[in-house]
């Protein structure tokens, strides 16, 4: 992080908004030839700053989904089945986000399905076929109020 300058965190920042901002507009915005911001945007590319160029769906336009949020409880707390956890929790399409968590649960997922039959084959898939899940918790999303993955440039200075 170190070697990130201010031209670096406003080419974030305006990424972060639109991946897709021509390098020509982005060095008129902060004063860099559009050369310089390719460059730079390779840079964090290869360095894995930044990690993935993606189009954010939503999914409420395209087919009717269920949001769910689970709290996940293990069994035992051996590093090696905590590896397994994540492996077959990152292995399902349907887990949006994975966090390895501290407190009570283990793991908190954010999954997405198309219909709760869906969430019940999920269900039984990783959850149920797995000796070293306790339980796990469920919250269905009424209504998604915010969703993003923008971190505040702020907060990297």
């Amino acid at each position: 992080m170190n070697d990130l300058d201010h031209f670096d965190l406003q080419i974030l920042e305006i990424l972060q908004k639109n991946n897709l901002t021509p390098q020509r507009d982005i060095g008129d915005r902060i004063g860099l030839s559009a050369a310089a911001v390719q460059r730079r945007i390779k840079r964090m590319r290869e360095t894995g700053i930044i990690k993935a160029d993606i189009s954010v769906i939503d999914t409420e336009k395209v087919k009717h989904s269920v949001t769910l949020i689970v709290e996940v409880f293990l069994e035992r707390d051996k590093i090696d089945l905590i590896d397994q956890a994540q492996t077959l929790f990152t292995s399902a399409p349907e887990v949006q986000q994975c966090y390895y968590v501290t407190g009570e649960s283990d793991f908190v997922l954010i999954i997405v399905v198309s219909s709760m039959k869906d969430y019940e084959q999920l269900t039984r898939r990783i959850f149920y076929s797995n000796d070293n899940i306790k339980h796990f918790r469920t919250l269905v999303s009424m209504n998604t109020v915010k969703s993003g993955l923008e971190i505040p440039i702020d907060m990297l200075l």
